[in-house]
Order: structure tokens, then C-alpha cells, then sequence
């Protein structure tokens, strides 16, 4: 898999990974997906943003999570 998009530079933003070297993390691209559930809206907000940049940063974050089951109580109580 290929991160073309994602930068790190230990200069820019903590060396948290960018996006093409711009001051957008990987982590506030997340954030932006999870806030904007319309692309369009998205995308207009953050014209420099670029549907390939989005795609490699969810891409990105998900390699970084490991597959394993939690286990939860099993008197796990749902709030009404």
C-alpha cells in the first residue's frame, strides 16, 4: 500500500503525518470526515483537500488498528 499523500517531517506540525506536506494532519482529516457527513460540504470548506488525500488518510489511520476482539461485561448496561 502506498501513502504517496502522507508526509512526515519532524519540522512541520510535531511530525504528526500530513497531508502533501500541508499544516492538515492525518488526524484532523479524520476528525473532518467524522464532523462533515456530506463530502461536498467538506470539500468546500477545505478546497485544497483532494478526495485521494481523504481516501489515503482513513486508509492510513486504519493500518495503524489492530484487528482483536475486546471483551466487554458481560452486565453491560445501555443508557436510556
Amino acid at each position: 500500500m502506498s501513502f504517496n499523500r502522507i508526509t512526515i517531517d519532524p519540522a512541520r506540525m510535531n511530525g504528526q503525518p500530513c497531508i502533501r506536506n500541508m499544516r492538515l494532519t492525518v488526524r484532523r482529516i479524520i476528525e473532518l470526515v467524522a464532523f462533515f457527513h456530506d463530502r461536498e460540504k467538506l470539500r468546500r470548506e477545505y478546497p485544497e483537500l483532494e478526495e485521494e488525500d481523504i481516501r489515503q488518510a482513513l486508509l492510513y489511520a486504519a493500518s495503524y488498528l489492530d484487528e482483536r476482539v475486546i471483551e466487554f461485561p458481560a452486565s453491560h448496561e445501555t443508557a436510556a
